[in-house]
């Protein structure tokens, strides 16, 4: 039982930006958020679209969000770069994160 509720997403306090809020459907509708199956295990999850989505950025404190390399961009960790405003508050996928206006190490969460 303590290895399946390692593996349980962590709460996350109501309104933090760029987390995927496990919200009851009336709350995540309120926030302007839709239920969808999400990640591997398809876990039903509120995503909420961001307003600032596409936007040009260099850091994750210009977004709602976080600041996102191009996907068809291959960036070495540290390297200079420019990103987008992550679109959702979907956090599955595989992305490189912009900081400081350099390349973090590209992630995969499933």
């Amino acid at each position: 039982a303590l290895t399946l509720a390692s593996c349980a997403p962590a709460p996350v306090q109501d309104g933090a930006p760029g987390a995927i809020q496990s919200l009851s459907p009336s709350a995540c509708a309120a926030r302007g958020g839709t239920m969808t199956p999400v990640g591997r295990m398809q876990t039903m999850q509120c995503v909420v679209t961001y307003a600032d989505a596409g936007k040009a950025c260099t850091d994750g404190a210009q977004c709602q969000g976080d600041c996102r390399a191009d996907p068809a961009v291959t960036l070495r960790e540290g390297q200079s770069a420019r990103g987008v405003c992550q679109a959702t508050s979907n956090r599955f996928g595989c992305f490189t994160t912009i900081k400081g206006g350099k390349a973090e190490a590209t992630l995969c969460i499933d």
